[in-house]
């Protein structure tokens, strides 16, 4: 018998390489953000506030917009799934949860005090919370998947589930600018003026040194040159503060 969790979850695995996801799709549908309503259940509300908490504005307003970016399939229709892979289906408050937590481990309290790197130290914190929450052991663990996973970004082969990719895709977007082409510039405006970015670029690329400092073995120096060493500039804060598509709403 198939596992109805694996579904309902966004495990179902999918192509991991984006060039091959949206090879010919060069559809824009028109969306804004009031379209995409965000979950609102019991679990939501109390993740919610230990993310408000623990991380800073720009932060908790770039879990939103990765949200609206890459929310599931709805009668409405969506912005990445429902325009390129209408047939995709996952749980809305799984892959909320999933945007609501994925930058969790960039807290104060989390960042420096682990040697861990932060998506892996991140992933932990939040399958942990949402099982002392009430959530199930599935849902917990689709999201400690994506975001242990969500900067895997150079990975070609193999597969990852719906929800890790979407979450790629969605925050490579906001913090690079990445396809943005895919989705409508309707979209990327409302999205901004609802979550606003407020110096998002600046401020996620000193949190990107400031880990290189502290663990310059971290996953987040996959980004850099071959043979990068701590102390060199980095290559990834730079592409972030260059972030032309998200410039003017910044």
């Amino acid at each position: 018998m198939a596992d109805h969790n694996v579904t309902f979850y966004g495990f179902t695995p999918v192509p991991r390489d984006p060039d091959v996801l949206f090879d010919g799709h060069p559809k824009q549908d028109v969306f804004k953000v009031d379209d995409f309503p965000l979950p609102d259940s019991p679990l939501v509300r109390e993740v919610k506030a230990f993310v408000k908490k623990e991380l800073d504005s720009q932060t908790f307003n770039h879990s939103n917009r990765v949200y609206i970016y890459g929310q599931p399939a709805s009668d409405l229709g969506v912005a990445l799934v429902k325009t390129h892979f209408p047939t995709w289906s996952y749980d809305f408050e799984t892959y909320y949860l999933a945007c609501l937590l994925h930058d969790i481990g960039t807290a104060e309290r989390f960042l420096s005090t682990t040697k861990l790197s932060f998506e892996f130290k991140g992933a932990i914190v939040a399958r942990d919370l949402i099982l002392k929450l009430g959530g199930i052991e599935d849902q917990a663990d689709s999201v400690c998947d994506a975001i242990v996973r969500h900067q895997d970004i150079f990975v070609k082969g193999g597969n990852i589930t719906m929800i890790g990719q979407i979450l790629q895709l969605a925050t490579i977007l906001d913090n690079v600018g990445i396809r943005a082409n895919l989705i409508h510039p309707l979209l990327i405006e409302t999205t901004c003026a609802a979550f606003p970015r407020n110096g998002w670029s600046k401020h996620f690329a000193s949190v990107i040194e400031k880990e290189l400092s502290l663990k310059p073995w971290c996953h987040t120096s996959t980004f850099e040159v071959p043979n990068w060493k701590q102390g060199m500039a980095s290559k990834f804060s730079t592409d972030v503060r260059g972030n032309e598509k998200m410039r003017i709403f910044d």
